[in-house]
């Protein structure tokens, strides 16, 4: 394996596998009859794991109607997969498609997601591209993950040595503004049986967009498709590769259809997939954390959901006389938990877990009912491509929750009045029963404080038209309601003041109408207040005061209200439900 400018890393291999709605993507036909015979490689690959070391829970912790998931168990399926002999396994390559960490449970993250890498390195992980959420603390916290050390503030928390990434992140679209140089290698090549396959990973190029601001700082990120070909080109003309795989944290969903389908696709990643060359064969993506097994312009192009619940198998011929990919197919296989869990992973859980202490169990509240994050659908959107239905939607239970517990941190501290939650910003539900700290922290785990601005109710407006723009309904306190106008009209990017969705005049708080003149008192997490997910007007708030984590908010309200149940869903009614308005 080699990493241009890096210097050279044990690799073993970690996951990605998916069956397809097609049987599997020829490359070149007129090759596949190649005298020899072709060279086999397996791919194994995985994407948005977001430190997910102990099986998660609830509907997280299922897929295609199985439990799913757990590393000792991810662990173990990998090895499965390799085979079991030498020629199988030295065959094989382990890599994933970013969001390894970041947005993780209590268990890595209290560690600065150091469990989560040094999981992958015992999994076998060989390449894996950069996501947006390998961004939360910042480029010098990410090139610690690559090559190790003690944490500049907490030190190595567990006590032991953090020797970083055995395998290799790559980051081609994602460089220094300063030099314009990738802040990591943009590419790693693979030698099997004396033939190279190049391995280019990139993440989004909208990281800015909903990373904060400080995550980001001195970085730019460059369009996906065009440093794809950049660095096709780079590998074909100056290493001599033409096997050429792309990991790249972007991705699409389907309209229905199952773990191996490509049922109503739609994304940035058909673009993307588009237009890149056709030099590239095979393109593992993620970001989306939906499962599904494509063919787009010729390339096979996989993912393989969250959480490491599947893997992706993915199988390549390459021809040994042009050493390019012949033929691609894939397989999304279930991490199910029938398996022997691996021990080394377990070794790693039970000695964080032991560092961690007593605080993961402590109970700070109880739910009489599961909490879901699942939204509910305010209006048809469109049609996709096999003509079943698209939706925008907009609240959900436990977005309510949250809001409703930010706006009761900061309503006599801060006078706030209101308070408005981003749905990225909730990562897992509540089941029925204890809620500890634990289970809280993997609901909220990104350490957001609270804000508390100023906005005029004109801003208020512009703000829930934003959220029909950036097709991201904001989760909001009880004390707001409004209308949203189900025939109105979505303003573009550049002048989200000029939609119409929401009804003028609807908008009320504690009961009373909002005003364009009158200034209210609104809370948001500062990843929000910063003009992350697209809310720029929020950027223009004013008196603003930073408070309390949004954790302890969260956790603070669960004690105090507890037991809690589901809030209802009345928050936002559409012209359909409320037709005079």
């Amino acid at each position: 394996m080699s990493v241009p400018g890096m210097r050279r890393r044990a690799a073993v291999g970690l996951a990605a596998l998916a069956a397809t709605a097609f049987t599997a993507v020829a490359v070149n036909p007129n090759q596949a009859a190649a005298d020899p015979a072709p060279i086999d490689v397996k791919l194994l690959a995985i994407n948005d794991f977001h430190g997910n070391l102990e099986p998660p829970t609830g509907s997280s912790g299922t897929i295609d109607g199985k439990t799913a998931g757990g590393a000792e168990y991810l662990a173990t399926q990998l090895n499965m997969l390799r085979g079991t002999t030498a020629e199988e396994r030295e065959h094989t390559v382990t890599v994933a498609a970013g969001d390894l960490i970041g947005a993780s449970p209590l268990l890595s993250a209290a560690f600065h997601d150091e469990p989560t890498i040094e999981e992958m390195n015992l999994a076998g992980l060989e390449f894996t591209s950069v996501g947006n959420h390998e961004f939360d603390e910042g480029a010098t916290e990410l090139l610690r993950m690559q090559n190790g050390g003690c944490h500049p503030v907490d030190g190595c928390a567990d006590g032991t040595p953090f020797e970083g990434a055995k395998f290799q992140y790559l980051s081609a679209n994602a460089f220094k503004t300063a030099t314009g140089k990738p802040l990591l290698a943009p590419y790693g090549i693979k030698k099997i049986d004396g033939v190279k396959i190049g391995f280019i990973g990139m993440t989004l190029e909208g990281t800015p967009q909903i990373v904060s601001q400080q995550g980001v700082a001195g970085l730019s990120f460059a369009d996906e498709a065009e440093t794809a070909n950049k660095y096709a080109r780079i590998l074909r003309e100056q290493e001599g590769v033409r096997a050429i795989v792309v990991l790249l944290h972007e991705g699409g969903v389907q309209n229905g259809g199952g773990i191996n389908d490509c049922t109503g696709f739609s994304g940035p990643i058909v673009d993307i997939a588009n237009r890149m060359d056709p030099a590239i064969d095979v393109i593992v993506s993620g970001h989306t954390h939906a499962a599904y097994n494509c063919n787009i312009n010729g390339k096979l192009v996989t993912s393989a959901s969250s959480f490491g619940r599947l893997v992706t198998d993915i199988d390549l011929k390459i021809d040994r006389r042009t050493k390019d990919i012949v033929r691609a197919s894939a397989n999304n296989v279930v991490v199910t938990r029938d398996v022997p869990k691996d021990p080394a992973s377990t070794e790693l859980i039970n000695r964080y877990k032991t560092a961690l202490g007593p605080v993961a169990d402590k109970v700070v509240g109880e739910a009489t009912t599961a909490i879901t994050r699942t939204q509910e659908r305010l209006y048809q959107t469109g049609v996709d491509a096999n003509g079943k239905p698209t939706y925008q939607t907009g609240e959900s239970p436990l977005g309510n929750l949250i809001a409703d517990a930010q706006l009761a941190a900061t309503d006599n501290e801060q006078n706030a009045v209101a308070a408005f939650m981003n749905p990225g910003g909730v990562r897992a539900d509540l089941d029925a029963g204890p809620i500890t700290y634990a289970d809280a922290f993997t609901v909220q785990p990104f350490a957001n404080n609270l804000v508390t601005l100023d906005l005029t109710g004109a801003q208020l407006y512009c703000m829930l038209e934003q959220q029909f723009t950036t097709a991201r309904v904001l989760y909001a306190s009880s004390t707001v309601h409004y209308v949203v106008d189900v025939n109105g009209t979505t303003a573009p990017a550049g002048s989200p003041c000029t939609g119409t969705r929401v009804v003028r005049g609807s908008l009320t708080i504690n009961g009373t109408p909002v005003t364009d003149a009158a200034t209210y008192r609104v809370t948001v997490n500062n990843f929000l207040s910063g003009g992350g997910d697209g809310f720029s007007v929020l950027t223009g708030g004013t008196n603003a005061v930073t408070g309390m984590i949004d954790l302890d908010a969260f956790t603070a309200y669960l004690t105090e209200k507890s037991p809690v149940s589901a809030p209802a869903l009345d928050r936002i009614q559409t012209t359909a439900e409320v037709p005079a308005a």
